[in-house]
């Protein structure tokens, strides 16, 4: 029997932090969760090196045999990408994240673990946590010395005993494989949210809430709406058989989410290869760039040095990039031309040579001029194309102080802008519960415009309830118009997670 998957992805930076060190994965047959630490020294680097090592591994041609080996082996070059980082800044020592994935092979899933980040089954209504925390609380509770009562208000609760580091040390992870159940719906997370939501919350939503991206947002919210004070990142898949799949609209696009998608880490096509050692920028402090180095499993192949191709699926560049791109389009045009450089020939140069130069000079500039009006042609073909894209998009955020429906992505480039709001609900932004509110002031992604008014009458239901009114999100207005890191200490396999964002080995993901 062969089984498919139906997945969703979400990453919040959360309440507090002040850039979001968490990373994930989700693809037909890869599930990862990683959540950086180190302070502003490199949680997020560590995070992004450590999912776009192992993006290679979504493919469909695992045997059960070899997926677990080829996590266990993904993972150590992954470390390795840790270690050569830090030697290539060492600004960036003490970095570290905590790495939970499943990998597909027909009809079983290979699990790796480090860290406590979890995973949890909802099998038959019912749902258990599969991973085991590595933390000193985990330990005090194994060992009998402390109730898991106890450890959940423990002071020392933060403390991870195993990671994935810089330090050259070899952490092997928690290894199994299970069998993928039709029916069964896994899910993943960092502690921003099983850290701050009871377990029997989180196994309600999972048995209610029957779509994945519908259940990663109402998670996500809940953990907001509990005052997480860390990012918050969760991915929902449902396995499914192949008849099951057929009838529904299962998501056949990677999603990556989190400081992995700012670093501009993308999902490799089937016939493509990840990276060998390709740079990867991350925000540091104050809009810095950070260069790590991706490996993929091309470099066994081709010696760790050959670069590999890369090829983008359609969907997976994210709407800032999009916006990045048609600006750089726009000054491009205005800004490369090139410049006129005169002809300087001594006096006594004879006026018969002159005349014989004329005509090559007047060729060259008619060939500067086409090639000028060649490349803005392009440009704007390309950013026209971009604009239209971006008028199939739309989200829920905040016009004239209503809650509204846009369509576009929240996006600026220059003069221009990529949206407009086609219909306002009539509820206030400043009456929703502050949460709530920042999530408006965010923006909510949707995949149509009636996905889009769902999630602005549950947002506003949601906010109601809070509040104990009685919702009324019903739109009411439709405008239409036409658009025009402070360096970590020595590096040790123990670090510290704590709230402040200035300690050596703290988790800020």
């Amino acid at each position: 029997m062969t089984v498919t998957l139906r997945y969703a992805a979400r990453s919040d930076v959360g309440l507090v932090r002040s850039n979001n060190q968490d990373s994930a994965y989700a693809g037909p047959n890869l599930l990862v969760v990683a959540d950086g630490m180190g302070g502003h020294a490199g949680g997020d680097v560590a995070s992004a090196l450590t999912i776009a090592a192992l993006v290679g591994l979504d493919r469909p041609d695992h045997s059960s045999e070899q997926s677990m080996s080829a996590l266990e082996r993904t993972i150590d070059q992954a470390r390795q990408d840790l270690v050569d980082a830090t030697a290539a800044d060492p600004d960036l020592a003490g970095m570290g994240t905590t790495v939970t994935a499943l990998l597909k092979s027909g009809n079983t899933l290979a699990m790796a673990h480090l860290g406590d980040s979890r995973a949890y089954l909802l099998r038959d209504g019912v749902l258990a946590q599969v991973t085991v925390d590595h933390t000193f609380v985990q330990h005090l509770v194994d060992t009998g010395r402390i109730t898991p009562d106890e450890a959940e208000t423990h002071p020392q609760r933060n403390v991870v005993m195993r990671v994935l580091g810089d330090f050259d040390l070899d952490l092997t992870p928690d290894l199994s494989i299970r069998e993928a159940i039709p029916g069964d719906r896994w899910m993943l997370c960092s502690d921003g949210l099983s850290g701050f939501v009871p377990e029997d919350q989180i196994a309600e939503v999972l048995v209610s809430v029957a779509d994945p991206e519908d259940a990663v947002e109402r998670l996500v919210s809940l953990s907001m709406r509990a005052g997480s004070t860390d990012n918050i990142t969760v991915v929902v898949a449902d396995v499914l058989d192949e008849g099951a799949a057929a009838g529904t609209a299962a998501t056949v696009v990677p999603e990556i989410v989190g400081s992995a998608a700012l670093a501009g880490v993308t999902a490799a096509g089937d016939d493509a290869q990840t990276p060998t050692h390709l740079p990867v920028p991350s925000p540091g402090v104050d809009g810095d760039t950070v260069t790590g180095f991706v490996r993929g499993p091309a470099a066994d192949d081709q010696g760790g040095t050959a670069p590999a191709a890369v090829s983008v699926l359609a969907g997976t560049v994210t709407q800032d990039g999009l916006a990045d791109t048609l600006e750089q389009a726009v000054i491009a045009s205005g800004s490369e031309d090139e410049q006129y450089q005169p002809d300087v020939r001594p006096d006594d140069e004879d006026e018969e040579n002159d005349e014989d130069a004329r005509p090559a000079r007047g060729k060259r500039a008619w060939l500067t001029v086409l090639g000028a009006l060649l490349l803005v042609v392009g440009l704007g073909l390309a950013g026209w194309a971009g604009y239209r894209w971006t008028q199939t998009q739309y989200y829920v955020g905040e016009s004239d102080g209503q809650v509204a429906v846009f369509r576009g992505i929240p996006a600026t480039a220059g003069p221009l802008t990529f949206s407009t709001a086609v219909e306002l609900t009539g509820t206030r932004v400043d009456e929703l519960p502050p949460f709530v509110a920042d999530r408006v002031h965010e923006t909510i992604r949707a995949t149509s415009l009636e996905d889009a008014r769902g999630r602005a009458d549950r947002l506003i239901a949601d906010a109601a309830e809070e509040a104990g009114a009685t919702p009324s999100p019903t739109p009411s207005a439709t405008p239409s118009s036409t658009p025009t890191s402070t360096p970590s200490s020595t590096p040790t396999p123990t670090q510290s997670k704590k709230a402040s964002d200035d300690s050596a080995g703290e988790k800020n993901g």
